[in-house]
């Protein structure tokens, strides 16, 4: 049992978007849908995927772009924090109208909450609340990974002046839940290279009030 992931920038301002699978089961997620859903399609069948469900960091248009043709499609559930729900359905909130193509997705069909348990085939992740970039974002934890989103970058943080954010809330979650993992947790953030959780805390100037 391991598990595996595609990492592919898409979209206008390369986001990471996450297929996550159990090599043994070939059971996937969708981390964060960006854009260009015939990419993430080819990608999961050239790889003998079943997709089964699509969990969202949060819900800015950048990393929703291609989530209403992907659930519609392979129709399979979609997985958002409560606080963010209102925004994949809302192009001005989710900022889709400012990229130019008004973004507005049917509302989610789970609100998960900190500590949920997300089983995919023999792989088992726990969802962490961590807002700040947005009133609801998530991150995501286990088999040695955590999907942070926009919440921690490398050697940076997510910003916090768009609708719902707060500079304040962010450093309690990233001291809170994203500090107390293990040092040698890969970090697979929204934007950007990867990183680990022991080198944020050693170099991330934004842990130490560098804002």
């Amino acid at each position: 049992m391991s598990m595996k992931y595609i990492n592919m920038e898409l979209g206008p301002i390369m986001t990471n978007c996450y297929i996550v699978y159990d090599t043994d089961t070939k059971d996937a997620m969708v981390v964060d849908p960006a854009w260009d859903y015939p990419a993430i399609d080819k990608a999961l069948t050239s790889h003998g995927l079943t997709l089964r469900f699509i969990f969202l960091t949060h819900g800015h248009a950048d990393h929703i772009g291609a989530l209403q043709e992907l659930r519609q499609r392979k129709n399979v559930p979609v997985y958002v924090g409560a606080g963010d729900a209102d925004l994949i359905s809302n192009s001005h909130n989710n900022l889709s109208l400012f990229m130019g193509q008004a973004i507005e997705c049917t509302s989610a069909d789970h609100l998960v909450k900190d500590g949920d348990e997300l089983p995919l085939g023999n792989l088992h992740f726990t969802v962490l609340e961590t807002p700040g970039h947005t009133p609801g974002g998530l991150s995501l934890y286990g088999e040695g990974v955590v999907f942070s989103g926009d919440t921690l970058f490398r050697y940076s943080v997510g910003r916090t002046d768009l609708y719902g954010g707060s500079s304040k809330t962010l450093l309690h979650s990233l001291e809170t839940k994203l500090m107390t993992l293990p040092d040698n947790t890969l970090v697979l953030p929204g934007h950007g290279p990867a990183t680990s959780i022991g080198d944020e805390r050693r170099g991330n100037p934004f842990l130490d009030g560098g804002w």
